[in-house]
C-alpha cells in the first residue's frame, strides 16, 4: 500500500495545531510527534487529500484493503477511525476534524493548509542552526501556535495538567479536613441552624465528601497519566462537578467566627470560580474536547 499524495511536491499538510508529514509518515501536534498506526495514518491522508468532500467507505476500502485481502472491513475501518479520533482528540458526536456521514463515509471538516516540498525545506532551514558562512538566514517564525478553540497561545500541556491536578488535591484536602473535624463542624452548624438544619448540613457534607473523594482521585490520576479522553469525560460530568463545587464553595462561611465575614466572603467568591477554571484548563490541555 502506498501513502496517498495530495498533489505535486506535496509534503506537509497543516490543520489546527497538527501537521501531517507525508514524506516521514508522521503526525505532529505543536511540533511533537504523535504515535499513529499505519491504517489510521492512511485514513487521515486520504481524508486530507480531499478536504470538505465525502470519502465513501467503499473508496477507503479500495485504497486501504486490496480486493485480494480478506479482512473484516467494517470492524477494521471503524477501529482505524476511532484510533485516528483518539490521536486528534476528536469526537464523533461533536467533530472538529473528522465528520461521520451515516452509512456513507467520512469528511474532513477543518481548514487545511498544504505545503510543497520547497516551502517545507525553507521552513526547516529557518528553524535550523544559524549559517557559519557569514550569510544571513531567514529568522525562524516565533509566532506561538494558537489554541484551536480559545483565542490564546497554546500553553504547555504539562503546566495545564499540573494546575488541574493541584485543584483536585485542594478539593481532596477540603473533604478530608471536613471529615476529620466532623464534631467541630457539627457544633458550628448547631449555633447557626439548630435541629433539622444542622442535621441536613451534616448529611450533605458526608454525602458530597463521600462522592467527591473518588471523583477527585479519578480526575487527578486521569490528568497525571494523560488520559486522552479526559476532555470528553469532563464535559459529560461538568454539570455534576459544578453543582458539587458550588455546594462546597459556601463552606468558608462556617469559619466566620475564626476568619471573619470578609475573608469568608472572598474565599467563597474564589471557590465559585474554580470549576470554570478547571473546565478552561481541560480545554487547554485537550484541544478539541467537547467541554464548553
Amino acid at each position: 500500500m502506498l501513502t496517498p499524495q495530495t498533489g505535486p511536491g506535496a509534503r506537509l499538510i497543516r490543520f489546527g495545531v497538527f501537521e501531517l508529514d507525508l514524506a516521514a509518515a508522521e503526525l505532529r501536534k505543536s511540533g511533537v510527534r504523535i504515535r499513529l498506526q499505519e491504517q489510521p495514518f492512511l485514513v487521515l491522508s486520504l481524508l486530507l487529500q480531499r478536504p470538505g468532500e465525502v470519502i465513501t467507505r467503499e473508496d477507503l476500502r479500495q485504497q486501504l484493503w486490496p480486493a485480494d485481502t480478506f479482512v473484516d472491513f467494517d470492524h477494521s475501518l471503524n477501529t482505524a477511525v476511532n484510533k485516528l479520533r483518539e490521536a486528534l482528540g476528536d469526537s464523533a458526536s461533536t467533530p472538529r476534524y473528522v465528520e461521520t456521514l451515516a452509512r456513507r463515509g467520512y469528511r474532513f471538516i477543518a481548514p487545511v493548509e498544504f505545503m510543497g516540498l520547497e516551502r517545507a525545506e525553507a521552513t526547516a532551514t529557518a528553524k535550523g542552526p544559524p549559517s557559519t558562512s557569514g550569510e544571513s538566514t531567514q529568522p525562524a517564525d516565533t509566532t506561538p501556535a494558537m489554541h484551536p478553540d480559545l483565542e490564546v497561545p497554546l500553553p504547555h500541556r504539562g503546566l495545564t495538567r499540573g494546575l488541574f491536578g493541584l485543584l483536585q488535591i485542594m478539593y481532596l484536602a477540603f473533604y478530608l479536613a471536613a471529615l476529620f473535624r466532623l464534631r467541630a463542624i457539627e457544633r458550628i452548624t448547631d449555633d447557626f441552624l439548630p435541629g433539622w438544619g444542622s442535621l441536613t448540613i451534616f448529611i450533605v457534607l458526608l454525602v458530597t465528601a463521600g462522592v467527591g473523594i473518588p471523583l477527585r482521585c479519578y480526575l487527578f490520576t486521569a490528568a497525571a497519566f494523560d488520559y486522552r479522553r479526559l476532555g470528553e469525560t469532563f464535559a459529560r460530568i461538568f454539570l455534576f462537578i459544578l453543582g458539587l463545587d458550588q455546594l462546597w464553595a459556601v463552606a468558608p462561611f462556617l469559619l466566620i467566627p475564626k476568619i471573619g465575614f470578609g475573608a469568608a466572603f472572598a474565599a467563597t467568591a474564589g471557590l465559585l470560580y474554580v470549576p470554570f477554571a478547571e473546565r478552561t484548563l481541560i480545554r487547554m490541555a485537550y484541544p478539541g474536547s467537547t467541554a464548553t
